[in-house]
């Protein structure tokens, strides 16, 4: 896809918002959700999406959405890092398919990055269930707190 069109609400992360497919949950309020990548570039990678705005990407949100978003990656960010303690945090975030971007929900990807790790855009396999869920627990426990 390209960098513009129209939002379709059919796609997984708006799925994930209106509770019709699952997700590693790491943190909610009334505006953004954040959770763990399937697909993770390394291990403690999550999303942030917001819950509101249905915009494809940057070009196509609203001030106030971004703005809650922006806060909202900072605050996932510190959690990863505090419980993780990687050697540094990727924050990314793509427009438009040539750019690297595969759901067109705008989201922020924080990806953790640990010594001797390359710096790959896209994971190719899913990231074992049994983590997840201990990611899960342990990033929504310090988030939560």
């Amino acid at each position: 896809m390209s960098l513009h069109g129209d939002y379709d609400a059919q796609n997984i992360f708006a799925k994930i918002i209106r509770g019709e497919a699952p997700c590693y949950k790491l943190y909610e309020d009334e505006y953004v959700l954040a959770f763990l990548d399937l697909f993770p570039q390394s291990r403690g990678h999550a999303l942030v999406i917001p819950k509101q705005a249905a915009a494809r990407n940057l070009l196509d949100i609203d001030a106030d959405s971004l703005g809650r978003l922006a806060l909202a990656t900072q605050k996932v960010a510190r959690a990863v890092a505090e419980e993780l303690e990687p050697a540094g945090i990727q924050i990314a975030q793509f427009n438009g398919a040539p750019a690297g971007q595969t759901v067109f929900h705008i989201h922020f990807h924080i990806v953790p990055r640990y010594e001797g790790q390359g710096l790959g855009v896209h994971a190719a396999q899913k990231g074992d269930e049994a983590d997840l869920k201990v990611l899960q627990e342990r990033l929504a426990k310090r988030l939560a707190g």
